[in-house]
Protein backbone atom coordinates (compact mmCIF):
# COMPACT_ATOMS: atom_id res chain seq x y z
CA UNK A 1 0.00 0.00 0.00
CA UNK A 2 1.51 3.39 -1.01
CA UNK A 3 2.66 5.60 1.82
CA UNK A 4 0.27 8.45 2.56
CA UNK A 5 1.95 11.75 1.71
CA UNK A 6 2.06 14.72 4.03
CA UNK A 7 0.47 17.63 2.21
CA UNK A 8 2.08 21.08 2.56
CA UNK A 9 1.91 24.38 0.72
CA UNK A 10 5.69 24.44 0.37
CA UNK A 11 8.63 22.19 1.16
CA UNK A 12 12.06 23.72 1.79
CA UNK A 13 15.01 21.35 1.51
CA UNK A 14 17.83 22.69 3.67
CA UNK A 15 17.69 24.17 7.17
CA UNK A 16 20.43 26.75 6.79
CA UNK A 17 20.27 30.54 6.66
CA UNK A 18 18.47 30.84 3.31
CA UNK A 19 16.03 27.99 3.89
CA UNK A 20 15.00 29.21 7.33
CA UNK A 21 14.47 32.78 6.14
CA UNK A 22 12.37 31.54 3.23
CA UNK A 23 10.24 29.40 5.56
CA UNK A 24 9.72 32.28 8.00
CA UNK A 25 8.54 34.65 5.27
CA UNK A 26 6.20 32.06 3.77
CA UNK A 27 4.89 30.97 7.14
CA UNK A 28 4.08 34.54 8.10
CA UNK A 29 1.84 34.66 5.02
CA UNK A 30 -0.14 31.68 6.27
CA UNK A 31 1.57 29.05 4.13
CA UNK A 32 2.00 25.55 5.55
CA UNK A 33 5.74 25.03 5.27
CA UNK A 34 8.01 22.10 6.07
CA UNK A 35 11.79 22.52 6.32
CA UNK A 36 13.65 19.25 5.73
CA UNK A 37 17.16 19.25 7.20
CA UNK A 38 19.40 16.20 6.76
CA UNK A 39 21.53 17.13 9.78
CA UNK A 40 20.49 16.59 13.36
CA UNK A 41 19.99 20.31 13.88
CA UNK A 42 19.36 23.41 11.81
CA UNK A 43 21.84 26.21 11.14
CA UNK A 44 25.07 24.27 11.57
CA UNK A 45 27.04 26.53 9.24
CA UNK A 46 25.71 29.58 11.06
CA UNK A 47 27.03 28.17 14.34
CA UNK A 48 30.65 27.94 13.15
CA UNK A 49 30.69 31.18 11.19
CA UNK A 50 32.70 34.23 12.22
CA UNK A 51 34.75 32.25 14.68
CA UNK A 52 31.54 31.22 16.43
CA UNK A 53 30.16 34.77 16.60
CA UNK A 54 28.44 34.87 13.19
CA UNK A 55 29.21 37.78 10.89
CA UNK A 56 25.49 37.91 10.09
CA UNK A 57 25.53 40.84 7.64
CA UNK A 58 27.39 43.94 6.53
CA UNK A 59 26.14 47.53 6.76
CA UNK A 60 27.29 48.28 3.21
CA UNK A 61 25.88 45.78 0.74
CA UNK A 62 25.73 46.31 -3.01
CA UNK A 63 25.71 43.99 -6.01
CA UNK A 64 29.39 44.88 -6.50
CA UNK A 65 30.16 42.74 -3.44
CA UNK A 66 29.07 39.58 -5.30
CA UNK A 67 30.58 37.37 -7.97
CA UNK A 68 28.18 35.90 -10.55
CA UNK A 69 28.01 35.20 -14.25
CA UNK A 70 25.21 37.81 -14.20
CA UNK A 71 26.50 40.69 -12.03
CA UNK A 72 23.03 42.30 -11.92
CA UNK A 73 21.05 39.26 -10.76
CA UNK A 74 21.38 39.90 -7.01
CA UNK A 75 20.22 43.53 -7.15
CA UNK A 76 16.48 42.91 -6.89
CA UNK A 77 16.55 40.59 -3.87
CA UNK A 78 19.16 42.70 -2.05
CA UNK A 79 17.07 45.85 -2.54
CA UNK A 80 13.88 44.26 -1.20
CA UNK A 81 15.40 42.62 1.89
CA UNK A 82 18.25 44.78 3.15
CA UNK A 83 20.80 44.52 5.96
CA UNK A 84 18.59 46.91 7.93
CA UNK A 85 15.70 44.44 7.71
CA UNK A 86 17.78 41.67 9.24
CA UNK A 87 19.31 44.00 11.84
CA UNK A 88 15.77 44.95 12.89
CA UNK A 89 14.99 41.29 13.55
CA UNK A 90 18.20 40.89 15.56
CA UNK A 91 17.36 43.96 17.63
CA UNK A 92 13.76 42.85 18.20
CA UNK A 93 15.12 39.67 19.76
CA UNK A 94 17.46 41.64 22.00
CA UNK A 95 20.62 40.12 20.55
CA UNK A 96 23.63 42.38 21.22
CA UNK A 97 26.01 42.86 18.31
CA UNK A 98 28.99 44.98 17.34
CA UNK A 99 30.64 46.29 14.21
CA UNK A 100 34.15 45.31 13.29
CA UNK A 101 36.11 46.65 10.35
CA UNK A 102 34.53 47.45 6.99
CA UNK A 103 30.91 47.34 8.17
CA UNK A 104 30.99 43.73 9.40
CA UNK A 105 28.41 42.96 12.12
CA UNK A 106 28.99 40.17 14.66
CA UNK A 107 27.08 38.80 17.65
CA UNK A 108 28.54 39.79 21.00
CA UNK A 109 27.95 36.46 22.66
CA UNK A 110 27.73 33.80 19.98
CA UNK A 111 26.23 32.52 16.75
CA UNK A 112 23.78 30.25 18.62
CA UNK A 113 21.68 33.34 19.30
CA UNK A 114 21.05 33.79 15.56
CA UNK A 115 20.01 30.14 15.18
CA UNK A 116 17.76 30.41 18.24
CA UNK A 117 16.19 33.57 16.82
CA UNK A 118 15.45 31.89 13.48
CA UNK A 119 14.02 28.86 15.27
CA UNK A 120 11.71 31.08 17.34
CA UNK A 121 10.59 32.93 14.21
CA UNK A 122 9.86 29.60 12.52
CA UNK A 123 7.79 28.49 15.51
CA UNK A 124 5.84 31.76 15.49
CA UNK A 125 5.14 31.28 11.77
CA UNK A 126 4.07 27.65 12.40
CA UNK A 127 6.85 26.28 10.24
CA UNK A 128 7.40 22.55 10.60
CA UNK A 129 11.11 21.68 10.97
CA UNK A 130 12.13 18.07 10.40
CA UNK A 131 15.73 17.31 11.38
CA UNK A 132 17.64 14.17 10.45
CA UNK A 133 15.63 13.92 7.26
CA UNK A 134 17.41 12.65 4.15
CA UNK A 135 15.76 13.18 0.77
CA UNK A 136 15.94 10.17 -1.54
CA UNK A 137 13.89 11.40 -4.49
CA UNK A 138 12.23 14.52 -5.87
CA UNK A 139 9.49 14.18 -8.47
CA UNK A 140 7.67 16.81 -10.52
CA UNK A 141 4.59 18.12 -8.91
CA UNK A 142 6.33 18.25 -6.30
CA UNK A 143 6.68 14.99 -4.37
CA UNK A 144 9.63 14.63 -1.98
CA UNK A 145 10.46 11.14 -0.73
CA UNK A 146 12.53 11.09 2.46
CA UNK A 147 13.59 8.91 5.37
CA UNK A 148 10.92 10.78 7.36
CA UNK A 149 8.02 10.18 5.00
CA UNK A 150 6.69 11.54 1.73
CA UNK A 151 5.83 15.23 1.34
CA UNK A 152 3.63 16.70 -1.40
CA UNK A 153 3.53 20.42 -2.17
CA UNK A 154 2.92 22.70 -5.15
CA UNK A 155 6.11 24.58 -4.27
CA UNK A 156 9.61 23.23 -3.64
CA UNK A 157 12.56 25.33 -2.47
CA UNK A 158 16.13 24.07 -2.80
CA UNK A 159 18.30 25.65 -0.09
CA UNK A 160 20.90 22.94 0.22
CA UNK A 161 24.03 25.11 0.03
CA UNK A 162 27.20 24.33 -1.87
CA UNK A 163 30.13 21.93 -1.55
CA UNK A 164 32.14 23.83 1.06
CA UNK A 165 32.86 22.33 4.49
CA UNK A 166 31.87 18.71 3.71
CA UNK A 167 32.26 17.76 7.38
CA UNK A 168 28.95 19.56 7.91
CA UNK A 169 27.31 17.33 5.33
CA UNK A 170 27.71 19.37 2.16
CA UNK A 171 26.61 17.47 -0.95
CA UNK A 172 25.92 18.22 -4.64
CA UNK A 173 22.22 17.47 -4.10
CA UNK A 174 21.01 20.95 -5.09
CA UNK A 175 22.89 20.87 -8.38
CA UNK A 176 21.52 17.39 -9.13
CA UNK A 177 17.95 18.64 -8.66
CA UNK A 178 18.69 21.61 -10.92
CA UNK A 179 19.94 19.31 -13.68
CA UNK A 180 16.98 16.98 -13.15
CA UNK A 181 14.71 19.90 -14.06
CA UNK A 182 16.90 20.95 -17.02
CA UNK A 183 18.57 23.93 -15.35
CA UNK A 184 22.21 24.69 -16.13
CA UNK A 185 24.87 24.73 -13.42
CA UNK A 186 27.85 27.06 -13.64
CA UNK A 187 31.08 25.20 -12.85
CA UNK A 188 31.71 25.20 -9.10
CA UNK A 189 34.97 25.83 -7.28
CA UNK A 190 36.12 26.63 -3.72
CA UNK A 191 35.96 30.35 -2.86
CA UNK A 192 37.10 32.41 0.11
CA UNK A 193 39.76 29.76 0.57
CA UNK A 194 43.46 29.75 1.56
CA UNK A 195 45.93 29.35 -1.31
CA UNK A 196 48.88 26.97 -1.45
CA UNK A 197 52.49 27.81 -2.23
CA UNK A 198 54.25 25.97 -5.04
CA UNK A 199 57.15 23.80 -3.92
CA UNK A 200 59.85 26.46 -4.21
CA UNK A 201 57.85 29.15 -2.41
CA UNK A 202 56.78 26.74 0.29
CA UNK A 203 60.44 26.03 1.03
CA UNK A 204 61.38 29.74 0.88
CA UNK A 205 58.71 30.80 3.34
CA UNK A 206 58.80 27.79 5.62
CA UNK A 207 58.71 28.86 9.24
CA UNK A 208 56.70 32.06 8.69
CA UNK A 209 53.33 30.55 9.68
CA UNK A 210 51.46 33.07 11.79
CA UNK A 211 53.16 36.15 10.35
CA UNK A 212 50.59 38.72 9.26
CA UNK A 213 51.08 41.86 7.20
CA UNK A 214 49.00 44.64 5.67
CA UNK A 215 48.70 44.02 1.93
CA UNK A 216 46.82 44.68 -1.27
CA UNK A 217 46.25 41.34 -3.02
CA UNK A 218 45.01 41.33 -6.62
CA UNK A 219 43.64 38.54 -8.82
CA UNK A 220 41.35 38.44 -11.83
CA UNK A 221 41.18 42.21 -12.04
CA UNK A 222 40.04 42.65 -8.42
CA UNK A 223 42.16 44.10 -5.60
CA UNK A 224 41.60 43.73 -1.85
CA UNK A 225 43.33 45.75 0.87
CA UNK A 226 43.30 43.81 4.13
CA UNK A 227 45.59 41.53 6.11
CA UNK A 228 47.65 38.74 4.56
CA UNK A 229 48.61 35.72 6.68
CA UNK A 230 51.38 33.18 6.11
CA UNK A 231 50.33 29.60 6.89
CA UNK A 232 52.23 26.32 7.03
CA UNK A 233 51.21 25.61 3.44
CA UNK A 234 50.71 28.98 1.79
CA UNK A 235 48.80 32.22 2.22
CA UNK A 236 45.55 33.12 3.92
CA UNK A 237 44.11 36.12 5.74
CA UNK A 238 41.21 38.30 4.57
CA UNK A 239 43.02 39.82 1.56
CA UNK A 240 44.00 36.41 0.19
CA UNK A 241 40.61 34.83 0.91
CA UNK A 242 38.93 37.63 -0.99
CA UNK A 243 41.30 37.35 -3.95
CA UNK A 244 40.92 33.55 -4.03
CA UNK A 245 37.38 33.89 -5.39
CA UNK A 246 38.81 35.56 -8.49
CA UNK A 247 42.01 33.52 -8.80
CA UNK A 248 42.25 30.77 -11.39
CA UNK A 249 44.74 27.86 -11.50
CA UNK A 250 47.97 28.74 -13.27
CA UNK A 251 47.51 32.47 -12.74
CA UNK A 252 49.56 34.62 -10.38
CA UNK A 253 48.62 36.87 -7.51
CA UNK A 254 49.95 40.41 -7.38
CA UNK A 255 50.81 41.42 -3.83
CA UNK A 256 51.77 44.84 -2.52
CA UNK A 257 53.10 44.59 1.02
CA UNK A 258 52.97 47.68 3.24
CA UNK A 259 50.65 49.39 0.73
CA UNK A 260 50.32 52.51 2.86
CA UNK A 261 54.05 53.13 2.70
CA UNK A 262 56.32 54.09 -0.17
CA UNK A 263 59.20 51.80 0.77
CA UNK A 264 61.49 53.28 -1.85
CA UNK A 265 60.91 56.75 -0.41
CA UNK A 266 61.45 55.45 3.14
CA UNK A 267 64.81 53.95 2.15
CA UNK A 268 65.82 57.08 0.24
CA UNK A 269 64.94 59.28 3.20
CA UNK A 270 67.00 57.12 5.53
CA UNK A 271 69.92 57.35 3.09
CA UNK A 272 69.58 61.14 2.82
CA UNK A 273 69.59 61.41 6.61
CA UNK A 274 72.94 59.63 6.66
CA UNK A 275 71.57 56.65 8.56
CA UNK A 276 74.03 53.89 9.28
CA UNK A 277 71.28 51.33 9.55
CA UNK A 278 71.14 48.41 7.19
CA UNK A 279 68.25 48.33 4.73
CA UNK A 280 66.46 45.48 6.50
CA UNK A 281 66.38 47.53 9.71
CA UNK A 282 64.62 50.35 7.89
CA UNK A 283 62.21 47.92 6.24
CA UNK A 284 61.39 46.30 9.58
CA UNK A 285 59.87 49.62 10.68
CA UNK A 286 57.09 48.99 8.17
CA UNK A 287 56.91 45.19 7.88
CA UNK A 288 57.11 42.26 10.33
CA UNK A 289 60.73 41.64 11.29
CA UNK A 290 60.47 37.88 10.73
CA UNK A 291 59.29 38.50 7.18
CA UNK A 292 62.04 41.03 6.43
CA UNK A 293 64.71 38.72 7.88
CA UNK A 294 63.49 35.85 5.71
CA UNK A 295 63.37 38.14 2.68
CA UNK A 296 67.05 38.88 3.25
CA UNK A 297 67.83 35.17 3.29
CA UNK A 298 65.80 34.56 0.13
CA UNK A 299 67.63 37.29 -1.71
CA UNK A 300 71.00 35.96 -0.56
CA UNK A 301 72.02 38.91 1.55
CA UNK A 302 71.55 41.42 -1.26
CA UNK A 303 70.61 45.03 -0.87
CA UNK A 304 68.61 44.26 2.28
CA UNK A 305 71.78 43.44 4.15
CA UNK A 306 73.72 46.55 3.10
CA UNK A 307 73.69 49.96 4.79
CA UNK A 308 71.15 52.24 3.16
CA UNK A 309 73.91 54.79 2.68
CA UNK A 310 75.54 52.41 0.19
CA UNK A 311 72.44 51.93 -1.96
CA UNK A 312 71.94 53.76 -5.24
CA UNK A 313 68.56 54.76 -6.61
CA UNK A 314 68.27 51.65 -8.78
CA UNK A 315 69.07 49.33 -5.88
CA UNK A 316 66.50 51.06 -3.67
CA UNK A 317 63.82 50.85 -6.37
CA UNK A 318 64.56 47.18 -7.05
CA UNK A 319 64.52 46.34 -3.34
CA UNK A 320 61.20 48.13 -2.76
CA UNK A 321 59.69 46.36 -5.76
CA UNK A 322 60.43 42.92 -4.32
CA UNK A 323 58.01 43.78 -1.51
CA UNK A 324 55.55 45.98 -3.34
CA UNK A 325 55.32 44.18 -6.66
CA UNK A 326 55.52 40.61 -5.39
CA UNK A 327 54.11 37.99 -7.78
CA UNK A 328 53.11 34.57 -6.48
CA UNK A 329 51.72 31.67 -8.51
CA UNK A 330 49.83 29.39 -6.11
CA UNK A 331 49.86 25.67 -6.79
CA UNK A 332 46.20 25.40 -5.80
CA UNK A 333 43.76 25.98 -2.94
CA UNK A 334 43.04 24.27 0.36
CA UNK A 335 39.87 22.94 -1.28
CA UNK A 336 36.28 22.71 -0.14
CA UNK A 337 37.37 21.53 3.32
CA UNK A 338 38.69 25.03 4.10
CA UNK A 339 36.56 27.09 1.69
CA UNK A 340 33.99 29.33 3.33
CA UNK A 341 31.72 29.20 0.29
CA UNK A 342 31.25 27.59 -3.11
CA UNK A 343 31.47 29.79 -6.19
CA UNK A 344 29.41 28.89 -9.23
CA UNK A 345 26.13 27.02 -8.90
CA UNK A 346 22.67 27.06 -10.43
CA UNK A 347 22.81 29.38 -13.43
CA UNK A 348 20.87 32.58 -12.72
CA UNK A 349 19.80 32.69 -16.39
CA UNK A 350 17.21 30.06 -15.51
CA UNK A 351 15.84 31.87 -12.44
CA UNK A 352 13.68 34.92 -11.77
CA UNK A 353 15.74 37.59 -10.00
CA UNK A 354 12.60 38.75 -8.15
CA UNK A 355 11.35 35.40 -6.83
CA UNK A 356 14.20 32.86 -7.36
CA UNK A 357 11.70 30.64 -9.21
CA UNK A 358 12.90 28.45 -12.07
CA UNK A 359 11.61 29.92 -15.32
CA UNK A 360 10.77 26.57 -16.91
CA UNK A 361 9.53 24.78 -13.76
CA UNK A 362 6.84 26.83 -11.96
CA UNK A 363 6.87 26.22 -8.23
CA UNK A 364 10.57 25.27 -8.08
CA UNK A 365 12.91 27.74 -6.34
CA UNK A 366 16.68 27.90 -5.67
CA UNK A 367 18.11 30.18 -2.98
CA UNK A 368 21.31 30.89 -1.09
CA UNK A 369 24.70 29.37 -1.81
CA UNK A 370 23.41 26.80 -4.31
CA UNK A 371 22.83 29.68 -6.75
CA UNK A 372 25.63 31.24 -8.83
CA UNK A 373 25.93 34.27 -6.53
CA UNK A 374 28.98 34.39 -4.26
CA UNK A 375 29.63 37.19 -1.81
CA UNK A 376 32.85 38.74 -0.63
CA UNK A 377 34.14 38.07 2.88
CA UNK A 378 32.45 40.12 5.58
CA UNK A 379 28.80 39.08 6.00
CA UNK A 380 27.81 39.36 2.35
CA UNK A 381 27.04 35.66 1.86
CA UNK A 382 24.72 35.68 4.85
CA UNK A 383 22.97 38.73 3.47
CA UNK A 384 22.49 36.93 0.16
CA UNK A 385 20.97 34.03 2.11
CA UNK A 386 18.54 36.34 3.94
CA UNK A 387 17.65 38.31 0.81
CA UNK A 388 17.22 35.41 -1.62
CA UNK A 389 15.33 33.43 1.04
CA UNK A 390 12.96 36.34 1.67
CA UNK A 391 12.41 36.80 -2.07
CA UNK A 392 11.31 33.19 -2.48
CA UNK A 393 9.34 33.10 0.77
CA UNK A 394 7.28 36.11 -0.26
CA UNK A 395 6.49 34.47 -3.61
CA UNK A 396 5.31 31.10 -2.28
Amino acid sequence: MPEVAISMDAVVIGGGAAGLMCAIEAGRRGRRVAVLEHGLRIGRKILISGGGRCNFTNREVTAAHFLSRNPHFAKSALARYTPRDFIDMVEQHGIPYHEKTLGQLFCHRGAAEIVDMLERECAAARVRIVNGCTVSRVSPGYRVETTCGVFDAPALVIATGGLSIPKLGATPFGYEVARQFDLSVVECYPALVPLLFGGADRERFDGLAGVSADAVVSAGGKAFHEKLLFTHRGLSGPAVLQASSYWRPGKSLSIRLAPGVDLAAALAEARAAGARAEAHTVLARHLPKRLVDRWCEIHDGGAEGRPVAALGDRAIAALAATFQDWRVTPSGTEGYEKAEVTAGGVDTAGLSSQTMEARTSPGLYFIGEVVDVTGHLGGFNFQWAWSSGAAAGRAL
